[in-house]
């Protein structure tokens, strides 16, 4: 039997918050200012750096916060925004999936179909099937 020193005395932190930071309401209204800048340019390059500069902090605490804030990092955020506008744009516009693709800021079709899949369970093009059978 070992002894009970031997075992570990937390599991490490894991999930969306993994982070165990006291966000202070400043810093709430700074974050969401950023969270505001990737939501009106959701298809253009945002990096880290105009995200946390839109926040006014550094780049680390700006990640760090925002995780804690949102329950995930600002890169996912921003993908699971554009996912979302591409569904959208599957549902109602008459364009190719690698439009959609480039359009809502995705850089590759690769890319762009591995995330949707990741966060909506099937490829962009059965979605849209999908939504016009369910439409009629």
């Amino acid at each position: 039997m070992r002894p009970v020193y031997a075992r570990p005395l937390r599991a490490p932190l894991s999930g969306p918050r993994a982070y165990d930071l006291r966000v202070r309401p400043e810093s709430i209204a700074a974050l969401r200012r950023a969270r505001d800048l990737i939501d009106r340019q959701y298809a253009e390059p945002v990096d880290l750096d105009a995200m946390a500069g839109a926040a006014g902090l550094s780049r680390h605490h700006f990640a760090r916060s925002f995780r804690a804030c949102f329950g995930e990092t600002p890169g996912a955020y921003m993908s699971r925004r554009r996912v979302e506008r591409a569904k959208d744009l599957l549902r109602s516009a008459n364009l190719t999936v690698t439009e959609i693709c480039l359009m809502v800021g995705f850089q590759s079709l690769g890319s762009f179909s591995s995330r949707f899949r990741e966060l909506v369970g099937c490829s962009p093009t059965a979605y849209r099937d999908r939504q016009r059978v369910s439409a009629g």
